[in-house]
């Protein structure tokens, strides 16, 4: 499954991340999804989230949409734990890039005190 994960959070060819998206769609691998699903989506949660976000090609984005609600109506608690540990790990995030901000405001702010 790691290898379908990369191609949907790094490629930029759509046809490429349809056809990762269609194998979401076998019922062999829907089969397998349901047995593991605990594992799985943890794993490509935030991928999901990163092609509905920004994804600029509308077939990526719907079929992420299909996948994503695959995994909502299977397993509805783990979905939600995943939804909640994903924006937990966003304001964390934000969080970090704001106090590295300021530290680089103060740094250049000292700096042109003293220069």
């Amino acid at each position: 499954m790691h290898p379908q994960k990369s191609l949907l959070r790094h490629t930029c060819n759509a046809q490429v991340a349809e056809r990762a998206l269609f194998l979401w769609n076998n019922e062999h691998i829907v089969s397998l999804i349901g047995q593991n699903r605990t594992v799985i989506l943890p794993i490509i949660f935030e991928a999901f989230e990163k092609n509905i976000q920004s994804h600029w090609n509308q077939a990526v984005h719907g079929l992420t949409m299909n996948v994503r609600k695959m995994f909502s109506e299977m397993d509805a608690e783990l979905f939600e734990e995943c939804q909640r540990q994903h924006a937990e790990k966003e304001a964390r995030a934000k969080d970090v890039a704001e106090q590295r901000e300021l530290n680089w405001k103060k740094l250049a702010d000292a700096a042109a005190h003293n220069g």
